[in-house]
């Protein structure tokens, strides 16, 4: 059997993070964990992080050149092969920055969007993926090839007369583009279709929405005793896949879809190039918003959640709460009660399950439920989803808090 040694194995890129605070209204994680844990999904080594505080972007190197120095300095301390940072940066400044830094430079968009390209595996995923990647490249022609300031012209060759070769390349991406949407068009028919036929069947369709990493396809395969490849690692399942769920309590199938996970700042290129996927949620008859209980910020995750299904149009949708990996909370920050209500936004209350996906605990209350709401749902069809409310435990389930508060916890058991 013959080892490896050091020389077989590839080095990971060595990343530098950065973070900067640009006050109240901006986006911004002190601990930069999140970007760290994009950083590894994307193949690259953490080896630094700095913090930078600014009223506003400084309009050339972002972070001012007396920040970028620094950064320069810690990027020969740390032999970092590339920066990443943690907020969109403009074009112009990514390619000066580049310049002054002599490294790569990367925003945190153009990271999502890689490790997007690497996962995505159906032929819709990896043409989504690809509008997105081309709709971020088209405001990238101003980085730091020389030819693209080189001009074309003249009998027999491509371009008109005087178009220079940022031009050229541009037009080049936006026929890309168009026959990249007109592809993409043809799926949403396709779904459209499969949407329609399930509907003449009248079958009940549940789908699991949730943060990355989550859990959600972890508790997809239990549910539906399925094999969808789940990981400890952000963006781990990028294709919508649906399987058919059987609840004995309703004697009946419905179906059951994973998504994609979404993401604090979700580039919303990528929420457009994935319409045709997401509609799947804002077409359903219930929503699983699986968190993850044992996540420091499962509030902000939450509420993040909350905004992208906003955008898509599933605001509106029926919903459970599922607070998943309840087996990694410590003794004392264990539930007290293994369902509840939970206001989800002022005047919205929504059932809540506590449960472990990989230990198979809380399953039974949720299955349950979601045979009742299938129930309610045939007896309620036709009337408007906002008008649907759902009693999802019954009497012989866990018992449920007896004065469940709606008011916003600190942690999750506290309700």
């Amino acid at each position: 059997m013959s080892t490896l040694t050091a020389s077989d194995v590839t080095p990971r890129p060595r990343a530098l993070l950065v973070g900067v605070d640009l006050g109240v209204g901006s986006s911004f994680d002190p601990t930069l964990d999140e970007l760290a844990l994009l950083a590894e999904s994307a193949g690259d080594e953490a080896v630094a992080r700095l913090i930078a505080r600014r009223k506003a972007p400084d309009p050339a190197l972002f972070v001012g050149s007396g920040k970028a120095d620094e950064i320069k300095e810690l990027i020969a301390l740390h032999q970092a092969d590339c920066v990443i940072f943690d907020q969109a940066i403009g074009p112009a400044q990514q390619r000066n920055l580049e310049r002054h830094l002599g490294v790569e430079v990367l925003d945190r968009t153009g990271l999502i969007l890689e490790i997007f390209a690497a996962r995505a595996r159906s032929h819709e995923g990896k043409l989504q993926v690809e509008l997105a990647r081309l709709q971020y490249l088209s405001t990238r022609l101003v980085r730091r090839w020389s030819h693209l300031e080189r001009q074309r012209g003249g009998v027999g060759l491509r371009g008109g007369p005087g178009e220079t070769q940022i031009e050229l390349d541009r037009r080049m991406i936006d026929v890309r583009i168009k026959s990249v949407k007109e592809r993409l068009e043809k799926v949403k028919r396709q779904r459209g279709t499969q949407r329609k036929s399930r509907e003449r069947h009248g079958t009940f369709r549940v789908s699991l929405v949730g943060y990355t990493n989550a859990g959600k396809s972890t508790l997809f395969n239990v549910l539906v005793k399925a094999q969808a490849y789940a990981a400890d690692q952000l963006f781990a399942t990028l294709d919508t896949t649906t399987r058919q769920m059987y609840l004995e309590d309703a004697r009946r199938s419905v179906s059951l879809s994973d998504t994609v996970g979404f993401i604090r700042d979700l580039p919303h290129s990528l929420v457009e190039a994935f319409q045709a996927t997401l509609q799947e949620s804002a077409d359903s008859d219930l929503l699983l918003h699986v968190v993850d209980a044992a996540s420091p910020t499962w509030l902000e995750q939450l509420h993040e959640v909350q905004r992208v299904l906003r955008e898509i149009g599933a605001e509106s949708v029926p919903q459970f709460l599922v607070f998943n990996k309840i087996d990694l909370l410590e003794d004392d920050a264990l539930p007290r009660v293994m369902c509840d209500q939970y206001e989800i936004e002022p005047g919205r209350v929504v059932s809540r399950f506590f449960i472990s996906a990989a230990a198979n605990e809380g399953l039974g209350a949720l299955r349950r439920a979601i045979a009742q709401a299938s129930l309610d749902a045939d007896a309620r069809r036709g009337q408007p989803l906002a008008d649907v409310r759902f009693d999802p435990v019954p009497p012989d389930a866990e018992p449920m808090a007896p004065e469940a508060s709606n008011d916003v916890p600190a942690h999750p058991h506290e309700a």
